[in-house]
């Protein structure tokens, strides 16, 4: 059963909007929710894969698309046919209890993507010679500022332009002029008895698969009042958005192996500012570190305010609120507060780590083993929640779950190996 009856928002584009109007206005929630993917975990990941293991990661890195997308329009379909969020949808299901598990899920990872934009913070500033001391306490106190203020619509808005920043990798990938004989080479020749290997394997899922990004893309696609009509729309705005940020984390491995591996350039990043050393064929030595620090940073105070959203929307959702985005959760006070020492908290780990590079990786493999939780009550409510002719069933149904299954397995058997 249909369960948008409880609401009733306006529709895209306005309720007298053209079909081509409406089409464009559906658009936003799926590449904005890559944009922020495309962050600075997954630039320096996608950077020290590239200088440690040449091309041999690229392959598996653009073979998750389809399951990016896979994950990714499972959220679509579920906002747009019950006209819930996600964790309101679990709690609708499942009860508080599995709907308190998820959320818990949701802030952990949360957390650890605050952790991850402080470092691209804080590795941008020293690439320009400013210390962190000074970038952190900024950053943390613009992230509050925008959070408190309700100024999402603006963020997302900014997301589009911010992204054309990091079209600059494919730039850089081009002028690398990798081989591809060397691809070929290296895609048959993957190290799985290495233990190093494996966790930078759990890396690449863990930064591709943020479990924020489900919470986030259901909720916007429910607060845009996206409709049945408006699938397919969504779905090309997602499809887009799945091939646009692995492309460019592709690019970046690319640019990281020809410089790092295969180049004159030491085989690790030993900093964030390291990875700008590869856009300097390209742009030159200043341009260089403006476009990455640009990219980088811009990215990375996205990808923070979108988790924050997802967050909220969470939280809200979890405890029955009325969902906006001007309101709750952020207007309790007891979550602002909360949310503040979060925030502190994760510059204060940043500002105190030796290592930024290896503390944004561990990040990633964090939300490889949050992954079979997200994905886990993904596909239950797609296989239970959704009506009849929308829902996962029969072969379908058996062939996402050894998908999610085989996928979640590795970024788990990796992580654990690489912590050994």
């Amino acid at each position: 059963m249909d369960e948008r009856a409880h609401r009733q928002p306006e529709p895209p584009g306005g309720v007298h909007s053209t079909p081509l109007v409406r089409g464009l206005a559906v658009w936003g929630p799926g590449v904005l929710v890559m944009l922020a993917d495309t962050d600075a975990g997954n630039v320096v990941t996608a950077a020290q894969s590239g200088a440690l293991w040449g091309y041999r990661l690229l392959g598996p890195l653009l073979l998750l698309i389809p399951m990016l997308y896979l994950v990714q329009e499972l959220t679509v379909r579920l906002g747009v046919h019950t006209g819930r969020g996600h964790a309101e949808l679990i709690r609708l299901r499942y009860g508080l209890g599995w709907a308190l598990v998820a959320v818990a899920g949701l802030a952990v990872a949360a957390i650890g993507s605050l952790v991850t934009e402080m470092t691209g913070v804080a590795g941008i500033g020293e690439l320009f010679g400013v210390s962190r001391s000074l970038t952190l306490p900024l950053a943390a106190a613009a992230i509050l500022a925008i959070v408190g203020s309700g100024s999402y619509r603006r963020v997302e808005r900014a997301a589009i332009v911010i992204g054309l920043f990091e079209l600059a990798f494919f730039a850089v990938a081009w002028s690398a002029r990798p081989s591809l004989a060397q691809i070929g080479r290296d895609a048959i020749r993957m190290p799985f008895d290495d233990r190093a290997f494996l966790w930078m394997v759990a890396a690449i899922i863990g930064a591709t698969f943020n479990p924020w990004m489900v919470f986030y893309q259901q909720s916007a696609t429910v607060d845009k009042g996206l409709q049945s009509r408006d699938l397919g729309h969504a779905r090309v705005d997602t499809a887009i958005g799945a091939v646009l940020t692995q492309c460019l984390t592709g690019a970046v491995l690319i640019a990281g192996a020809a410089t790092f591996f295969y180049g004159a350039e030491p085989g690790r990043l030993a900093s964030v500012g390291d990875v700008s050393r590869a856009l300097t064929p390209t742009l030159g030595v200043f341009a260089g570190k403006v476009v990455f620090g640009a990219g980088v940073l811009g990215a990375s105070m996205v990808a923070a305010i979108v988790a924050s959203l997802a967050l909220a929307w969470g939280i809200g959702e979890l405890f029955g609120y009325q969902r906006t985005l001007e309101r709750h959760p952020f207007a309790a006070g007891w979550f602002y507060g909360a949310y503040a020492l979060l925030v502190g908290g994760a510059a204060f780990a940043v500002w105190g780590s030796s290592d930024l590079v290896g503390l944004n990786i561990a990040a990633q493999v964090l939300n490889a083993f949050l992954m079979p939780l997200v994905v886990g009550f993904l596909v239950a409510l797609a296989a239970r929640a959704l009506p009849e002719a929308s829902r996962l069933r029969g072969p379908r149904l058996a062939l996402t779950i050894a998908v999610c299954a085989l996928v979640s397995g590795i970024g788990v058997i990796g992580g654990i190996a690489g912590l050994l």
